[in-house]
């Protein structure tokens, strides 16, 4: 879009809370882009998370007349996906926090090991986490829940979101660690 097509974001926001069906749709493709980012964290499929930012969207629009205009739109825009995203994995979560606390073991791999990946590297080792560990990796680290707020979300004790961050961070090491020892070795 050339840029003096684009509508500045508090005169978008300001029709959209008018009701104006155009100026829905700007703001949907606006922000498009922003929300997909985020659904393709916490769903595994594309279209899962089609679903979700569209889902979201909808509770955008219905609840866009309470929004508080001094706060940052992408704020609130992003904990609104968030939010729509556990909200349909919710009971994918209840099944395996069962099935996963019970498989406890202990956590053993350097910490560090994570610091040298970039953001390509830990989104396509995400694919890899189970729903409820990839879940809560987002809430904590990516989009700064801390364990008392996920704890309250997914209605599970923090202690339990402590292990599950744990654990997804152990997978992911695990796997770093195997690309290290492949690619020296290969190398050496």
């Amino acid at each position: 879009m050339h840029p003096s097509h684009r509508i500045a974001e508090d005169e978008l926001i300001r029709q959209c809370k008018s009701g104006s069906l155009k100026h829905q749709e700007m703001l949907y493709k606006q922000f498009y882009g922003y929300a997909m980012g985020i659904g393709l964290r916490y769903c595994v499929e594309r279209d899962d998370a089609l679903e979700v930012v569209n889902d979201a969207f909808i509770k955008v629009f219905k609840s866009m007349k309470s929004y508080d205009s001094d706060k940052p739109f992408k704020a609130w825009l992003r904990t609104i996906v968030v939010n729509t995203a556990i909200d349909r994995r919710r009971k994918d979560l209840k099944l395996q926090l069962n099935i996963e606390l019970d498989d406890a073991a202990p956590l053993t791999i350097n910490v560090n090991i994570i610091d040298n990946l970039n953001a390509r590297d830990i989104l396509d080792m995400m694919k890899v986490l189970p729903p409820i560990q990839l879940a809560i990796f987002n809430m904590y680290e990516l989009d700064g829940y801390n364990h008392d707020e996920i704890a309250e979300i997914l209605n599970i004790p923090a202690s339990s979101s402590r292990v599950y961050l744990s654990r997804a961070k152990e997978k992911m090491r695990k796997i770093i660690i195997n690309e290290t020892q492949n690619h020296g070795r290969s190398v050496g």
